[in-house]
């Protein structure tokens, strides 16, 4: 704290208990709590994780599908959707959630449980990357992510739904925090699914709903939103 933030920080102590006529709750020096960096014009935010989950959240309302099944997505969004829909939320460090309509257990992406052609709509968002890296205490595997993609497109059933989101731009390795991938490298993998929608999160943190393929691999860290149906 500066000596600027901190007189700026007592004056405004100061003038409240000034104001401060009604005393409803005391407001002391010693329980002082300075959050000094929120006065800002606009209210930031973390637009891989805001667009990416409101994208796929956009997608399976207009699915509508019996169940959803999502693999370590940020608990923010298994948590919300299953508020509309029933949801199944699976992860390597299984998440403690209590709420209705949401089943939270364990999995393993490089070997997964269910049947083959057995799920109508799945999500893997914010999570390819990282497998294989050791971050998470998963086993370190060079091939990690492609064993996890393999897994993801055996499970879901012909014409169901899977959406995938990982960064995207130069590809290259930033062990062990992810991988960040070309977006061709991307369709490659998926060759045998069809692409229904592309969407981007830009390096400026512009979303673009339905972008061009080779507009993300101009990017340096770009969240690259895929929607693949499997043919």
């Amino acid at each position: 704290m500066s000596k600027k933030e901190l007189s700026k920080f007592e004056q405004d102590f100061l003038t409240f208990n000034l104001l401060d006529k009604n005393q409803k709750l005391l407001c002391t020096w010693s329980d002082i709590y300075p959050c000094l960096e929120d006065n800002t014009e606009t209210t930031g935010f973390d637009a891989h994780y805001i667009y990416h989950p409101a994208w796929a959240t956009r997608i399976i309302k207009n699915i509508n599908p019996v169940k959803h099944i999502d693999i370590s997505s940020t608990l923010h969004f298994c948590s919300i959707l299953s508020a509309f829909i029933p949801v199944e939320f699976y992860d390597y460090r299984p998440a403690n959630l209590n709420l209705s309509n949401l089943l939270s257990q364990k999995a393993d992406l490089t070997n997964l449980f269910f049947e083959s052609n057995s799920i109508e709509c799945l999500s893997c968002m914010h999570t390819i990357e990282h497998i294989g890296l050791g971050r998470y205490g998963d086993p370190i595997d060079p091939e990690g992510d492609l064993k996890a993609i393999n897994e993801i497109k055996r499970v879901v059933k012909k014409g169901g739904s899977i959406l995938f989101v990982v960064p995207v731009g130069k590809p290259k390795i930033m062990f062990n925090a992810h991988r960040i991938y070309d977006p061709t490298m991307i369709l490659n993998y998926f060759s045998d699914f069809e692409l229904r929608n592309f969407s981007l999160v830009t390096d400026q943190n512009n979303f673009i709903d339905g972008a061009k393929i080779n507009e993300g691999s101009t990017q340096n860290y770009g969240c690259g939103c895929f929607w693949f149906i499997k043919k």
